[in-house]
C-alpha cells in the first residue's frame, strides 16, 4: 500500500481518489485556497458539491492549511488544481515538497511568450524548482472526464514523464480494469495535445450552438459538427509539430476533444457563440466558472500569431483558430471560415 496526497480538490483530482482507495491506498485529499466549502461538505458526508459524487468513506481530508501534515511520508503527490493555480502551486507547493517524492499532476493547458513559444506546465514548474533539485515531475492527459471516471466508465489515457521506471510503479498505483493507462516519455506532446483540444473543443462545439440556434430544422448539422472537429484535429496536428511533440500523440488529443465536445464548459462556450451571444454576454452566462477553453485558446492564436511573424508559419494554416481568438478577443461575429478548410495535399 502506498500513502498518496492530492493536492486542490477539483473535480478531476477527487474523481482519481476512486481507483486509488478501491486499489488499498491511503488517500488523502488537500484543498485549494478556494476550496473550503467543498471541503467542509466532504468532510460532513463525503458528498462532492462540484463533482456531484461522494467519495468513499475513508479518504482523509485537509484544508489547505495542513498541507505540510497531508505531504509528510507520502509516497506520491498528485497536483489537481486547475489552470489558473499554476503559480499558487509553484510559490507555495513546490519549495515545501520532498524532492525524492514524484509529482504527477493532472492540470491541463500551456503558457505562451512573445517568441510564439508555448510551454507545457510540466517544464514551467521544472523552472522554477531550486538549482540542482532532484524532484522529477509526471503528468496524466487524455480523454477522461472526472464524473465517468467516478462512475467507473471505461477510461484509457496517457501517462507521461522522464523515466519509464517510475511512470511504470506510477501505473501500478493508479491503473484498475476501468482505469487504463498507456506511458511515454514525450511529456511536451502529450501534453500540448491534451491542452489544445479545450480550445478547439470551444471551436467545434460552435456547430452545436448553430444547430441549437436554428432549432427543429429538419437538419441533423451531424456533417457540420464533424467538418469542424476534422479541422481540429488537423490544425493540432500541425501545432504538435511545431512544438516538437509526437505525431501519435494526437490520438489523445482527438479523443479528449470528443469528450470534451459532448459535455463541460469548453462546450458551453462554443454552444453559446455558437448560437450568437456575444463573448461578454457569454462569460456574464458563465459567471465565476473557471473557462480555460478561453485561455487556452487565446494562448494559442497568440503563439501563433507570433510565430506568424517570425515566417516560421502562416496563420491561414490555422483557420478554425484564428475565428476562435476573432470571437474572444477581436469583437468579430459568427462566420466560420469554411472555404479557408480547403487543401492541396
Amino acid at each position: 500500500m502506498s500513502t498518496v496526497t492530492l493536492i486542490g480538490a477539483g473535480q478531476m483530482a477527487s474523481a482519481l481518489t476512486f481507483p486509488l482507495f478501491e486499489n488499498g491506498h491511503e488517500v488523502r485529499l488537500v484543498g485549494s485556497p478556494l476550496d473550503d466549502d467543498i471541503m467542509a461538505r466532504l468532510r460532513e458526508d463525503n458528498y462532492h458539491v462540484n463533482l456531484l459524487r461522494t467519495l468513499h468513506d475513508g479518504i482523509h481530508y485537509y484544508n489547505c492549511s495542513q498541507v505540510k501534515e497531508a505531504i509528510d511520508g507520502a509516497d506520491l503527490i498528485v497536483c489537481g488544481i486547475s489552470s489558473f493555480g499554476v503559480d499558487w502551486f509553484a510559490d507555495e507547493i513546490l519549495p515545501i515538497l520532498n524532492e525524492d517524492v514524484p509529482l504527477i499532476s493532472v492540470t491541463k493547458g500551456m503558457l505562451d511568450y512573445e517568441d510564439g513559444t508555448m510551454q507545457t506546465y510540466p517544464e514551467y514548474w521544472q523552472t522554477k524548482l531550486p538549482e540542482g533539485s532532484k524532484l522529477r515531475i509526471y503528468a496524466i492527459g487524455g480523454p477522461c472526464t472526472a464524473r465517468d471516471l467516478a462512475d467507473h466508465d471505461p477510461s484509457f489515457v496517457g501517462y507521461c514523464g522522464p523515466d519509464f521506471e517510475t511512470l511504470e510503479w506510477i501505473r501500478d498505483i493508479f491503473q484498475t480494469d476501468y482505469y487504463i493507462i498507456s506511458l511515454t516519455l514525450d511529456v511536451v506532446g502529450l501534453e500540448c495535445a491534451v491542452a489544445l483540444k479545450n480550445g478547439y473543443a470551444l471551436g467545434t462545439a460552435l456547430a452545436v450552438g448553430i444547430k441549437e440556434k436554428l432549432g427543429d430544422d429538419g437538419i441533423n448539422h451531424n456533417n457540420m459538427k464533424a467538418a469542424l472537429f476534422q479541422e481540429s484535429v488537423k490544425e493540432m496536428l500541425d501545432l504538435l509539430y511545431l512544438v516538437g511533440g509526437g505525431a501519435e500523440n494526437i490520438m489523445f488529443a482527438a479523443g479528449d476533444l470528443d469528450v470534451t465536445v459532448s459535455a463541460g464548459r469548453s462546450r458551453t462556450v462554443g454552444l453559446l457563440l455558437g448560437k450568437g451571444y456575444t463573448i461578454e454576454e457569454t462569460l456574464e452566462q458563465l459567471k465565476g466558472q473557471t473557462l480555460e477553453a478561453v485561455v487556452i485558446a487565446t494562448r494559442t492564436a497568440r503563439a501563433v500569431k507570433a510565430l506568424a511573424k517570425r515566417g516560421r508559419v502562416s496563420e491561414d494554416d490555422f483557420p478554425l483558430l484564428m475565428h476562435v481568438n476573432e470571437l474572444l478577443n477581436e469583437g468579430k461575429t459568427l462566420d466560420i471560415p469554411w472555404k479557408k478548410f480547403q487543401k492541396k495535399m
